[in-house]
């Protein structure tokens, strides 16, 4: 790391740090949201830390705490991979102010390592939240000596690196191959999807590649498994012997190979980034071009058309905020081939019950991956300084909003049918329940739809530099994500106990109802926030 890493990584931070402009903007609205951020912030690293800490104090009562250390290197290093290989494409590839920082006299590499240390800063408290947490239950149940504490506090800082790095490593094979080709944004994103799916299916692979007795035996104890894994991942099993054993060899080996491995990563990547970056963002021309009479289409589904222009032209857009639907889609075929009753088994270790209780719970099953993430959260602030050209046209921001809630119903409805058939297929739900299904899956996807657009447009921000702040990191999708998910998880328990006791038609009309009035509501409130 050199000075002039440091010096663009310190103005990345500058540019980007809600501190800096609640200081010096005097817009009471823009400091209230920033205000606003910081308290849902901490209220999400709250919950992370009290999660991280039962969990230390689950293994004490268990007798495994000595697997404390492992696992939380475990954790962080399994967050720090998911958490890069989401980020990559939009810090490190094709990012918009590449043509503006290639300008200035820094070498590719000095570039490429100041984003990759962006983004290490950026995850490094959702890291912290859980080490301390972890580290706090150790103390409580274990009592160290008092030099694990700092050794711990220290090496925690570097235990993401290492999975950083590969999946930096990984975002770059992943980059370079697609730049060979015309379409390079749909390769890029085909080949993350299909990374991103092997890596969910891995543990079903390796299920079905070992069936030894032995190994489910270990599997099957949270400890012995947690201990194979820290072998495996060498990383995680020196931090553990630092920690618990007092090992200096280890904890230098990870620093130096953390070092190391990152000045080899940033040398081979620098002496292709430029090209690769130049061939992500240049478009190819058709050479059998023929003009054609031009489709006349209402303002609203040319919303809709340039929405989907906008989610087909950026890898991180549609990585995720169309990896639910894949999902959704995968899980449909699955049980089609497999079979519903066999999925539960598996789930389940083949636990006895009656599979059909499941069977008002199938559009919330399809909405867990469906509503993940609602383009609409995001789509809003993704217009960013170009904001002001759609206020300069002739369009009312009814019609804007009304067009980005079309596109998410374009983008959500049809999977949402397909995995929601294929469910009630497999378990042979009734003609008519399987209607209502279908009709509750749609009511759903409305209510993601405008209620997504509530949080975009109250919580929309224009003055991002890269588009992972508003897809990823965005408050408008934060607020969005959580309590969705919470909430269909709570729904899906509470219809499978209702499914025991009320008609399943019944039940879904009802849902059906409350989502409708939602989605109305949430409709309402999105057209009063265009007022005002």
């Amino acid at each position: 790391m050199d000075s002039k890493s440091i010096l663009l990584l310190k103005t990345l931070l500058l540019s980007t740090s809600p501190r800096n402009i609640y200081a010096h903007t005097t817009d009471k609205k823009k400091r209230r949201k920033i205000v606003l951020g910081y308290v849902g912030t901490a209220v999400l690293y709250a919950m992370l830390v009290a999660y991280s800490l039962i969990t230390c104090i689950g293994l004490g009562f268990a007798g495994t705490i000595d697997v404390a250390p492992a696992l939380c290197a475990l954790t962080i290093s399994a967050l720090s991979f998911v958490f890069t290989l989401f980020k990559t494409n939009g810090y490190l590839f094709n990012f918009k102010e590449y043509d503006m920082l290639m300008s200035l006299p820094f070498e590719a590499r000095t570039v490429a390592s100041s984003k990759y240390l962006y983004m290490y800063l950026k995850s490094l408290p959702w890291y912290l939240c859980v080490s301390m947490a972890v580290m706090l239950g150790y103390a409580i149940i274990a009592g160290p000596g008092i030099w694990a504490y700092p050794l711990w506090i220290l090496l925690t800082f570097f235990l993401p690196v290492i999975p950083m790095l590969a999946a930096t490593f990984l975002g770059f094979l992943i980059a370079k191959v697609s730049s060979r080709f015309k379409k390079t944004n749909l390769i890029q994103t085909v080949l993350t999807f299909v990374f991103i799916a092997f890596s969910f299916s891995f543990r079903f692979i390796v299920e079905g590649l070992f069936r030894d007795d032995k190994i489910q035996e270990a599997l099957a104890k949270a400890s012995e498994a947690t201990d194979q894994a820290a072998h495996i991942y060498a990383p995680a099993g020196w931090f553990a012997d630092a920690i618990t054993k007092g090992n200096v060899l280890s904890a230098l080996l990870l620093v130096a190979v953390s070092g190391l491995l990152f000045a080899a990563v940033f040398h081979l990547l620098g002496n292709s980034y430029q090209r690769i970056n130049s061939a992500l963002k240049s478009r190819a021309a058709s050479r059998n071009f023929e003009m054609s009479e031009q489709r006349r289409h209402s303002v609203v589904n040319a919303i809709a058309f340039k929405e989907f222009k906008r989610f087909t032209s950026s890898t991180i857009y549609m990585t995720n905020a169309g990896m639910g639907e894949v999902f959704a889609v995968l899980l449909g075929v699955v049980t089609l081939v497999i079979g519903f009753d066999r999925i539960l088994d598996i789930v389940t270790r083949e636990a006895p019950f009656d599979h059909s209780i499941l069977q008002p719970a199938i559009p919330f099953i399809a909405y867990f991956f469906i509503g993940m993430v609602a383009t609409t959260a995001c789509s809003p602030s993704l217009e960013g300084k170009n904001y002001w050209i759609i206020q300069s046209l002739p369009l009312s921001m009814k019609s804007v909003y009304q067009g980005k809630m079309l596109f998410n119903l374009y983008l959500t409805v049809p999977f949402m049918t397909f995995s929601v058939l294929c469910m009630c297929v497999s378990l042979r739900v009734p003609v008519l329940d399987t209607i209502l299904s279908l009709v509750l899956g749609v009511a759903l996807c409305a209510f993601s739809t405008t209620w997504g657009c509530v949080c975009g447009v109250k919580h929309i921000r224009l003055d991002w530099e890269n588009e992972v702040e508003v897809i990823k990191q965005g408050t408008a999708v934060t607020i969005y994500l959580l309590p969705n998910m919470l909430v269909t998880m709570g729904l899906t328990a509470l219809v499978i106990f209702l499914g025991q006791h009320v008609n399943h038609g019944l039940i879904a009309l009802g849902f059906t109802l409350i989502a409708s009035v939602l989605a109305l509501l949430s409709y309402r409130r999105v057209l009063s926030l265009c007022k005002a």
